[in-house]
């Protein structure tokens, strides 16, 4: 008997307040370690209206200038006009920071400037930076290995802003929020059956200003400008079933900042897999390599990506975790959903062969202390908004599929006889 249920991701945009947060925490991020490879850094951010307040725990020997980085970050977005209730040239900023604490520090000091080239002795030195469980997922519903309704969500986000920003709708305002619901038939993506756009926008529309018509105007432009052109090119598209809802409450002018403050850290569903996996807690934006709420969590993506890039599942789930200043994982956990093609138990074995896991390893594999610098001061905040995982618009090295070869090879007469 076939199995038919929903499944809702949602995302939003660039101009949300927590992603506002998001940007800002990871911009510091990438300054400082542009500078100084071994910042220390935990840079949380609170917006409100006219207000932006950068707080945290930071330890750098780099030089840089926190409000300037803020409002050049905030004019990027989009927030440029004072009408908003939120404008970068007219906010106020203000900085509190302090050094990070010595007692978290001594367990990740060890070795730190001889990362690059550790030994294998050093790389057991030098410690999660705390403790905690990390998950990474990936699965065959996309070419890019995510689940369909986040990588949907996020599509229409990032379409949201690019039409804004182009001026091909010069009505949009920066803050929104995208929802698809996906049907799905014994575990596979079959169609859609709900696209929400919430999305922020001027009043008046040119000559428009009767909300109800304003409204109907901005779902028109959505489908001509946002849906048609992200499902032109995809197998599952919307159908006369399909739910198309724009802004429910009737309008989404007063948004941003001035309509809901902002936190760093608070939208870590829409940074993963938009629920459809599990989830350690722990968010991302802000926090330095070290941190393994960061580092680990793509370490996890990058085994789910490369065990189901390999055939060797349809569906995997990685789960790590730590011990604060200990080097190696308390545990490493894999999930298949019953669509492994290879034995389990040797699965274990053949990721814990192939992928470094101490947190040393994990920097030095995907060079994040330095990528920052190596790509012009601008690499973290990238990532801050629309998405962490599955990204095919910026080039992720936790998004290689570089094992393939060495998991098939593990498994060869096992792939050979399935």
């Amino acid at each position: 008997m076939s199995r038919r249920y929903l499944f809702t991701s949602e995302s939003v945009t660039e101009g949300h307040p927590d992603k506002i947060c998001d940007q800002i925490s990871d911009t510091i991020l990438d300054a400082l370690l542009s500078q100084d490879i071994n910042s220390r850094v935990a840079a949380e951010v609170v917006v409100n209206t006219g207000l932006v307040l950068i707080t945290g725990e930071v330890s750098t020997n780099a030089k840089v200038d926190y409000v300037k980085l803020a409002r050049k970050k905030i004019a990027e977005i989009g927030y440029t006009n004072a009408d908003n209730g939120f404008s970068a040239d007219s906010c106020a900023v203000l900085v509190a920071l302090d050094e990070q604490s010595a007692d978290i520090a001594q367990g990740v000091d060890a070795a730190q400037e001889r990362r690059d080239e550790a030994s294998e002795a050093e790389l057991d030195a030098i410690g999660a930076g705390d403790q905690g469980l990390m998950f990474g997922f990936a699965c065959n519903e996309t070419p890019e290995l995510m689940p369909l309704p986040i990588a949907l969500a996020h599509r229409v986000s990032r379409r949201l802003a690019a039409v804004r920003k182009t001026g091909e709708l010069p009505y949009l305002r920066p803050d929104g929020k995208t929802q698809v619901t996906v049907q799905y038939e014994d575990d596979k993506p079959v169609g859609i059956d709900t696209i929400l756009v919430s999305t922020q926008h001027d009043a008046a529309i040119g000559d428009i200003t009767d909300d109800n018509a304003v409204r109907d105007k901005i779902r028109a432009d959505l489908w001509a400008h946002v849906i048609e052109p992200i499902f032109a090119t995809l197998e599952i598209k919307p159908d006369d079933k399909t739910r198309f809802l724009v802004n429910p409450t009737g309008k989404f002018v007063i948004g941003g900042p001035q309509g809901d403050a902002g936190l760093t850290g608070r939208k870590i569903i829409v940074d993963t897999y938009g629920g459809y996996s599990r989830h350690g807690g722990g968010a991302f934006s802000g926090k330095d390599p070290t941190k393994v709420d960061r580092s680990a969590a793509y370490a996890c993506r990058y085994m789910a990506k490369n065990i189901v890039a390999a055939g060797l599942a349809d569906k995997c789930e990685v789960q790590v975790s730590y011990a604060i200043g200990v080097a190696r994982p308390t545990s490493i956990t894999i999930e298949t959903f019953g669509t492994a093609k290879v034995d389990e138990d040797k699965l274990l074995e053949v990721v814990g062969a192939n992928f470094e896991l101490r947190p040393a390893g994990i920097i030095q594999t995907f060079d994040l202390t330095k990528i920052p610098s190596q790509r012009d001061g601008r690499f973290f905040q990238d990532t801050a908004a629309y998405g962490h995982f599955g990204r095919t618009d910026i080039d992720l090295p936790w998004e290689q599929t570089d094992k393939v070869d060495a998991l098939k090879a593990a498994f060869a007469p096992a792939l050979s006889a399935t």
